[in-house]
């Protein structure tokens, strides 16, 4: 296989169009959440939403700190295309699925310590938590797929084929709305049939999407894909380090959105349930402005392969800018429609009510935020791991002590503008490592 082809220059229109398959992937993951949002917070009663709120958040905390499989992926892979490296993209792959089996594994044993940490944490009702460990008990075999998923992604963002990572995306997104949707309208199963959707719209993705790649190595790089030479000492160390700046880096962030939980439970079971409604919005604008984050990771890395700073420089600018334009755009729209979404999400009048108190963060927070999304994108194409786990411990530690103090004499406002601020923190931090990847060249 020859050397991919070179551009020295990325334009803005380069960016968008090489995004536009992420960005609709990136849409259909959010939809997940509005749709199991919806069902619980229709069903009449605030126990649902609670628990799916504090339910979803752990395993998200749990399954995001080991985001370090789709990162750490992305990074070596880049780099690797970039040099031209095929059989070590391959070996990279096979690591991690190695990996991430043996962290599934380990996962599911300790799931009795994730409902005693539950239980310990947080402050619901019998009834509640009894709702929460339903959702546990199936939830928790979907993290090998889950897991795979993950490799997968980076595995194809890597070699910028983000049209293929964008439809594996939305093969789980929609599988999981489907699923989901028919245990809970059909069958009248609740938080069971959500946590079922989840399990088996990912295992149908996983098989799918590992069957599709191992035809694609075997046509485009002309490899047969077998566990041979993955485990040399080296290489395993460099995975080793990268991948354990990010888990750390990766638990600190997830941490930060389950503190959010956290203080919004202190709060209350009303301010819990809002707080998991506006979620949906920060997340959604997340995962928009991902789009240009996950698309330029590969191009990062592919320019540091190749040693060409130039192009690294006009990624970085250019990213930025169309980053924050989207972001502004995303406001605007949540200006227009943001009642019309909450009277979709729950038919609680009161929990409608203390949604619309709260419009103003759902509005300034992607513009902030857009700064710190780019630039986690920047800094995984270029596997400055180090540096990304010391910024976000310096940021969420920082946000911690705030929201305490806000949180305690300015309510779930107070709360909210931590959570901004956190962005903000982010934000500085990384543009302080920066110069360390310049370096590079």
């Amino acid at each position: 296989m020859k050397l991919p082809k070179f551009s020295t220059k990325f334009s803005k229109k380069q960016i968008f169009l090489l995004s536009i398959p992420v960005f609709f992937s990136n849409l259909a993951i959010p939809l997940v959440g509005i749709v199991d949002t919806g069902l619980m917070g229709n069903l009449g009663e605030t126990k649902y939403l609670a628990a799916t709120s504090i339910a979803t958040s752990v395993m998200t905390m749990v399954i995001w700190s080991f985001g370090f499989l789709r990162m750490g992926t992305v990074g070596i892979v880049s780099q690797a295309y970039g040099r031209g490296d095929y059989r070590e993209i391959v070996r990279t792959l096979l690591r991690n699925f190695s990996i991430a089996i043996m962290i599934a594994l380990v996962i599911i044993i300790l799931k009795p310590l994730i409902n005693i940490s539950i239980e310990y944490f947080f402050n619901t009702s019998e009834e509640t938590q009894k709702l929460i460990n339903t959702y546990l008990n199936v939830r928790i075999f979907s993290v090998p797929a889950e897991l795979v998923i993950y490799i997968l992604v980076g595995f194809y963002l890597g070699l910028q084929k983000t049209k293929v990572s964008s439809i594996m995306i939305v093969t789980q997104s929609i599988l999981n709305i489907v699923f989901s949707s028919i245990l809970v309208l059909s069958y009248n199963l609740d938080i069971f049939g959500v946590a079922l959707g989840t399990l088996l719209a990912s295992f149908s993705t996983a098989i799918i999407f590992i069957l599709f790649t191992h035809r694609f190595i075997i046509k485009k790089f002309k490899i047969i894909p077998r566990f041979e030479k993955i485990a040399v000492k080296t290489k395993l160390l460099k995975l080793f380090n990268i991948n354990l700046d990010i888990f750390i880096r990766t638990i600190f962030l997830t941490f930060s959105f389950l503190w959010v939980t956290y203080l919004g439970s202190k709060l209350g079971e009303d301010y819990l349930a809002v707080n998991t409604i506006l979620m949906q919005f920060i997340i959604l604008a997340a995962f928009f402005l991902d789009a240009f984050a996950f698309s330029t990771e590969g191009m990062v890395g592919f320019t540091i392969g190749r040693k060409i700073k130039n192009s690294f420089l006009s990624i970085v600018k250019n990213s930025i800018q169309i980053s924050f334009i989207t972001a502004l755009l995303v406001s605007f729209v949540y200006i227009i429609f943001f009642k019309q979404i909450i009277n979709i999400i729950t038919d609680i009048e009161l929990l409608r009510f203390i949604s619309y108190k709260h419009f103003l963060w759902v509005i300034i927070i992607p513009p902030v935020a857009s700064f710190c999304y780019q630039l986690d994108g920047i800094f995984i194409g270029a596997s400055q791991t180090k540096e990304m786990r010391n910024a976000m411990i310096i940021s969420v530690v920082s946000f911690i002590f705030i929201s305490i103090y806000l949180t305690k004499y300015f309510g779930n406002h107070g709360l909210w503008f931590s959570l901004m601020c956190f962005m903000i923190f982010r934000s500085l931090t990384l543009k302080f490592y920066f110069n360390k990847i310049l370096r590079r060249f």
